[in-house]
């Protein structure tokens, strides 16, 4: 058996894709896996310093890596959704610029995509879950939001600004919004071992899909008080055909926002590694 350091969120859609593996229906008799879960911010951090074998981070923290490979499986594409800016009231999208925006990360994807749209905007890095809060209280004058609050928004009274999924779909010709992947340590694992936890993990998420109310059971351990039908919506855009494998839509949205980004000068040219 190999052991391997696996991080991944405490959210419900990596919940939903790792219950194959943790009921035991999906077997992985090569590896012993240690599930480290954190935010996706602090397992961005800890890939930063090679803490981890294999982990769930931001597409754009991928930028910031030395020694992991891309897995095919298991990512996080919007289909013409994605993080959306919030406020309590309406105001321009031209105006963004002139407002303080709480973030969920420097490393994340959101915060990324929406440097690629403000280019230079006033920010204030706030934990995800507390940004909905911060708007209402007056603390940032709007915020970057991820996970079910893109859903919920509404019961807060709280308005969309902008959906910046919707932004990347226009902008790209429909190339599905790069939010999440994971990534394997090449110098801890071989590539032939890579590959293979691909596939069993693979396997997990398709057992998932193929019964989802058992592992819809599983991740509402995971919902953060959301209701069931909520959670279920959910990971219904999260968990999807490009989340099984991302074909080549998937690899060319990631190698498209590293382009775009790069151009912008926000970060370096660099070489992407897919398993």
């Amino acid at each position: 058996m190999i052991d391997i350091t696996l991080g991944h969120t405490p959210d419900a859609d990596d919940a939903f894709m790792f219950y194959g593996l943790a009921s035991g229906n999906v077997e992985s008799n090569e590896f012993h896996i240690t599930h480290v879960i954190e935010d996706i911010e602090k397992l961005n951090k800890r890939a930063l310093n090679n803490e981890l074998d294999i982990t769930a981070i931001s597409v754009y923290a991928y930028a910031f890596l030395k020694d992991y490979i891309i897995l095919r499986s298991g990512g996080s594409f919007g289909l013409n959704y994605g993080p959306v800016i919030l406020a309590k009231e309406m105001f321009l999208k031209d105006d963004l610029n002139k407002k303080i925006i709480a973030i969920p990360g420097k490393m994340t994807s959101a915060y990324l995509l929406l440097s690629l749209l403000l280019g230079n905007f006033k920010e204030k890095e706030l934990p995800f879950h507390i940004i909905p809060q911060a708007i209402i209280d007056n603390q940032v004058d709007a915020g970057l939001v991820i996970h079910e609050i893109q859903l919920t928004y509404k019961s807060l009274n709280l308005h969309k600004i902008i959906d910046l999924g919707s932004w990347w779909n226009k902008l790209t010709n429909g190339l599905p919004v790069p939010l999440g992947i994971n990534v394997a340590n090449n110098k801890t694992l071989t590539l032939e071992q890579i590959r293979r936890f691909d596939y069993v993990f693979k396997n997990s998420i398709i057992y998932g899909l193929n019964n989802i109310e058992e592992a819809l059971e599983y991740a509402m351990k995971y919902g953060r008080g959301q209701s069931k039908d909520m959670i279920s919506k959910f990971i219904k855009m999260y968990v999807n055909e490009i989340t099984v494998d991302m074909g080549e839509r998937g690899k060319t949205s990631i190698e498209r926002i590293f382009q775009l980004a790069s151009e912008k000068k926000i970060i370096s040219p660099f070489q992407i590694y897919f398993a």
